[in-house]
């Protein structure tokens, strides 16, 4: 489980071709300070497992290896040697839900379609499969490349097209400096996963009115 506060913002080192996967090696130092094989560390949101702790210092990070079906779920597939990720280490027991509850499991990728600044932070307007809009809700809780955010506006269903809607979130300067998310361009896509209690909350609805 994670909370979608990134610690982290790491960089993809290498890539390699597994055939029908491939092995991501990341560096991230502070998120590997306590890492061990077998580990998770969601990368951009995805609950990735450690192979290998690698390198030194500066360097130190991981290998990960992503099947093709994560491959095909999410952003991952468009990385590349150089490309910037969020990153952080599995929750502890312990520790403060700064966030809400992620599990790491991408429900789909939407894309930046309108970025709006204003002085103190900036408005994103994110397109999003329609099928996956049931699960927002303004004021809710949305994990966006492994951020958690707060949504501020959900498109009217009624006004949307056939396939697809769209949400909008604020980002604090925090967020525009120390993830991914402040340097996204229009049309890049973008890991999403919806609170997990809507989920359940229309798994058991459906169930009981089956």
């Amino acid at each position: 489980m994670f909370t979608g506060i990134v610690e982290e913002l790491g960089e993809v080192s290498a890539i390699g071709d597994l055939g029908d996967s491939v092995r991501l090696t990341v560096r991230g130092p502070r998120v590997t300070d306590d890492a061990h094989h077998g580990d998770s560390i969601a990368v951009n949101g995805v609950c990735l497992t450690v192979v290998d702790v690698v390198g030194e210092g500066v360097d130190r990070g991981f290998t990960a290896d992503v099947m093709a079906e994560t491959l095909k779920r999410s952003s991952l597939g468009a990385l590349a040697p150089g490309s910037p990720v969020n990153l952080e280490r599995a929750a502890a027991v312990s520790s403060r839900l700064g966030g809400h509850i992620v599990q790491g499991h991408v429900d789909g990728v939407g894309r930046i379609c309108e970025r709006i600044p204003s002085e103190h932070w900036e408005i994103v307007r994110i397109a999003v499969d329609r099928e996956l809009t049931r699960y927002i809700v303004e004021k809710g809780s949305i994990t966006v490349d492994g951020v958690s955010l707060t949504v501020v506006e959900v498109a009217d269903p009624s006004a949307v097209g056939d396939n697809e809607g769209w949400f909008t979130v604020s980002l604090i300067p925090t967020t525009l400096e120390l993830t991914t998310l402040g340097s996204k361009e229009v049309d890049a896509p973008v890991n999403l996963e919806v609170d997990i209690i809507a989920k359940y909350v229309e798994k058991l609805i459906t169930w009981r009115t089956a």
